[in-house]
């Protein structure tokens, strides 16, 4: 395994502005002092920064002094969730109601230890661009920062993403080209009815009745409208209706999620999720009104950059350090906006099994966005040493 010296030596830095952030996370597009943070370690190193795109993403930008040539994009997010931590290490959560709980600020700390190393060795031939994304955790940073001209300011013949997964075997990779991570879409399915005494059903039109039926009719669109073949799910994930035992509502509704590694198949089941949920309304003398909303798209590897960064972990880290099984997952990512703009891929590393946590964790898995979770600082040497590999190879 290939890991830089230099990597060793600025360990315990590295992993210092880690821990730091993980203890004062921010949600998305509140992350002033994280980007704070990020643009002074930046500037300190020499490194051309920009920042505010997106509201708080930055850019640092490395130019070799070998001349101009390709220019490579490597995306880190920044964000944090709303969610309590239950860990009491030392650099445990700070910030009531909000944690680190996905590894952001570890893919934070790997993407400026590589900028580091950049900074000080500009033997390379064209540009780096280090981009720190915030608002992935469902605010679309990714997206935001694009039509805040981020390709158009830092143009980028290629653009890489990393995530660290709990469960693979610490500091090994996979990644596979076409679709990675599914898209990201919500539903909310509002039947109104006619409220009615409960013990005389006949005067009304029962909202409660049709979204029961509703619910189990959506399920027939995985199982009965798409083909066998092509991957979906449709999970619901809220019903309300009522407020009393004895009375009926004049309206109930329903919620969910919908995933696919395909548009063509999501077209597909947002049509019929409109078609049945308007004839089941009718069929109880009902009405309803859906709202639909696409989040993020499908996360697609392009095949030359996959196969590329394929290449590098193998040579830099060994093939058994290469996972070959590596199955995509109906997760989302919106690195997948960028993907759409420019070619490029997005790989796993992997995090481990949870034994790396301090003392002081919480008895819970270490899972993504689980309040036991703490990111592997065994990978902060990996990971960057992964950005110098994948950088140097693809601007030689």
């Amino acid at each position: 395994m290939k890991i830089f010296p230099e990597f060793i030596d600025q360990l315990e830095l590295i992993k210092s502005i880690r821990r730091d952030i993980h203890a004062h996370p921010e949600l998305k597009f509140t992350e002033f002092r994280t980007s704070e943070l990020i643009a002074k370690q930046l500037k300190s190193w020499g490194i051309q920064t920009h920042v505010g795109l997106g509201t708080t993403g930055v850019v640092g930008t490395i130019q070799g002094n070998l001349g101009s040539g390709k220019s490579i994009g490597l995306r880190a997010d920044i964000d944090a969730l709303p969610l309590q931590e239950h860990n009491a290490f030392a650099h445990a959560s700070q910030h009531e109601g909000m944690m680190h709980a996905c590894g952001h600020d570890g893919h934070t700390a790997m993407l400026l230890g590589a900028a580091q190393f950049f900074a000080s060795h500009r033997d390379f031939k064209g540009t780096i661009h280090c981009i720190f994304q915030p608002a992935e955790e469902g605010g679309g940073g990714a997206r935001e920062m694009m039509a805040d001209g981020l390709f158009t300011m830092f143009p980028c013949d290629a653009v890489f993403g990393m995530h660290n997964w709990p469960g693979m075997p610490e500091g090994s990779f996979g990644v596979i080209p076409g679709p990675m991570m599914a898209s990201s879409n919500e539903f909310k399915i509002t039947i109104k009815g006619k409220g009615a005494h409960a013990a005389l059903p006949h005067n009304g039109a029962d909202p409660v009745f049709a979204i029961a039926q509703l619910a189990s009719s959506l399920q027939s669109i995985i199982t009965r409208n798409k083909k066998p073949v092509d991957t979906a799910v449709l999970s619901i994930t809220q019903i309300h209706a009522g407020f009393a035992s004895n009375v009926i509502p004049n309206d109930a509704w329903l919620g969910g999620t919908i995933r696919t590694f395909t548009n063509p198949v999501l077209d597909l089941l947002e049509q019929r999720l409109r078609d049945i949920a308007h004839g089941t309304a009718l069929a109880f003398n009902c009405s309803a009104e859906v709202d639909f909303n696409r989040n993020y798209p499908p996360l697609i590897n392009h095949p030359l950059e996959t196969t590329f960064a394929q290449s590098v972990i193998k040579k830099s880290f060994g093939e058994d350090q290469f996972i070959e099984s590596i199955e995509p997952t109906m997760g989302s990512e919106d690195f997948a906006f960028m993907l759409e703009k420019v070619p490029g891929c997005y790989v796993f590393i992997g995090n481990g099994d949870g034994d790396h946590r301090a003392v002081g964790h919480g008895m819970g898995p270490c899972h993504l966005h689980n309040p036991c979770y703490d990111f592997n600082d065994h990978l902060l040497p990996i990971g960057a040493s992964y950005w110098v590999h994948l950088a140097q190879s693809y601007l030689a």
